[in-house]
């Protein structure tokens, strides 16, 4: 009775709950303190699961003798914290019992040393398994997807006795992570024709390879195959809908689905006046978009939001607006502008004829502001300096930036990017081989990085020439 009353009590997430239940418990056996373990394992503390472990071999009073199921729960916790050290000691408690050659536990270990970059160790587990099931091939496949392994991940995949859709998720995200769209749209169509349709995880996944291939016609396939399938436009499908078509030249038929969805949330407003204000012809409409939103009391705007508000401003040089707008993001919403704020005004003031105040304005941004090509809107918001087809005007910026502070890395960064968007890779050369000789070091601007955004530009800028999407 008291066991079972233990396990109800998962029921509750509550862990101080749970923990309550048992010591009011007189002689807990195994099964108690293993539904405690998965408590703390489940919780915002795992770490303590395994401690609790330890101290329930040395309490007297617990009639406690740890089983295979003790011990996936425990190995859980080390997954979610990363740590191998501590998930190889409950590695090594499971052989002291005799349990760690059982199905269960062996899928714990190499989901956890996968998970933690020791992909050799968990290869040593599944290929030492005597019997292993779905779950095992999935989480050794995951384990080279998470480090980008693809080779020996897809080789795994092929050789899989049976895969389901976990497994397809997998392949098709790591794919996308490497910047591998088309491989994604080949897996997508070779899962609906073999093992049937996917869920809304495969569906966003092939959404955004699309969409980052701004690949119109797959990305309407895809759309058509959700309709066929009766999966239906959730919230999280619709929103990847929006962005895809808004990337693909396509924000008109994106406003269609917006007006269709019955529920928005933050995410789904983002993306559609991130849509209209970097791939629209007409950015106003973000601007539109944007006062719709402030009308609803429970989608309030956040950075991301302010980043397609300010992107219209740049791009329809409407300075008193992004000078307002600006200001009712840090004073009325309290919102930490990041560099793409800082640029997107930048661009506003130079396109006034304000390089002055445009530098003066990157120039006074918070040390701590970041300036990393990471987010999709990057190719968007540098596409905004070209006010007369060139990057003049962002050229200028960023020399003066480097001449003014030249200790800055971020600004030799700046001007790096602003080159690769021209096309003039003999300028990044010349500037890469200069920064070295300085021996100025700027993380996150690879060549790789600095090709995708470039061909995000040349595609938009492909769409707005042929309109060949329709």
């Amino acid at each position: 009775m008291a066991g079972r009353l233990l396990k109800l009590s998962l029921n509750f997430c509550d862990i101080d709950y749970t923990v309550l239940i048992f010591k009011c418990i007189n002689f807990p056996d195994t099964f108690c303190v293993n539904t405690v373990i998965k408590a703390y394992a489940s919780g915002s503390l795992p770490t303590k699961a395994v401690g609790f472990y330890f101290e329930m071999l040395e309490e007297e009073g617990v009639l406690f003798k740890p089983n295979s199921f003790t011990f996936p729960s425990m190995i859980s916790s080390c997954t979610k914290t990363k740590d191998s050290v501590l998930g190889e000691k409950c590695h090594g408690q499971a052989v002291k019992v005799g349990v760690d050659r059982t199905l269960h536990v062996e899928n714990a270990l190499i989901h956890m040393y996968s998970g933690c970059g020791l992909n050799n160790v968990a290869w040593k587990v599944f290929d030492e398994m005597s019997v292993r099931d779905l779950v095992s091939w999935n989480s050794i496949v995951d384990g080279y997807v998470k480090v980008n392994d693809m080779e020996a991940a897809h080789k795994l995949f092929d050789k899989m006795p049976e895969r389901n859709v976990v497994s397809w998720n997998a392949m098709m995200k790591g794919y996308l992570d490497v910047k591998n769209p088309g491989l994604v749209l080949k897996l997508f169509r070779k899962m609906v024709t073999t093992d049937g349709k996917g869920n809304d995880t495969s569906i966003v996944t092939v959404l955004t390879a699309c969409g980052r291939s701004c690949s119109s016609k797959e990305g309407r396939s895809v759309h058509a195959a959700v309709i066929r399938m009766f999966m239906g436009v959730t919230l999280i499908i619709g929103t990847s809908l929006i962005d895809m078509y808004s990337k693909c030249g396509r924000p008109d038929v994106a406003h269609v689905i917006f007006n269709t969805m019955l529920i928005k949330n933050i995410v789904c407003w983002n993306a559609m006046i991130s849509g209209e204000s970097i791939h629209g012809k007409n950015p106003k409409h973000a601007l539109h978009l944007f006062d719709e939103m402030l009308k609803l009391v429970d989608i309030t705007p956040d950075e991301v939001t302010y980043i397609g508000v300010l992107c219209a401003c740049a791009r329809e040089s409407l300075l008193t607006e992004g000078q307002n707008h600006f200001l009712e993001m840090t004073k009325k919403f309290n919102i930490k502008p990041s560099f793409a704020h800082y640029w997107c005004m930048a661009n506003l003031y130079a396109s006034h004829g304000l390089v002055k105040k445009a530098v003066e304005f990157l120039k006074n941004m918070p040390v701590d502001v970041g300036l990393s090509p990471q987010s999709s809107l990057w190719a968007g918001l540098l596409g905004s300096c070209r006010f007369n087809g060139d990057v003049a005007i962002g050229e200028q910026i960023a020399k003066t930036l480097i001449e003014d502070d030249p200790s800055n890395n971020s600004y030799h960064g700046l001007l790096l990017i602003i080159y690769a968007v021209a096309g003039r890779w003999e300028d990044v050369t010349k500037m890469k081989c200069m920064m070295e000789e300085r021996g100025v070091s700027v993380p996150g601007f690879s060549l790789v990085e600095l090709t995708e955004i470039v061909h995000s530009l040349k595609v938009e800028d492909n769409i707005s020439m042929l309109h060949k999407y329709g």
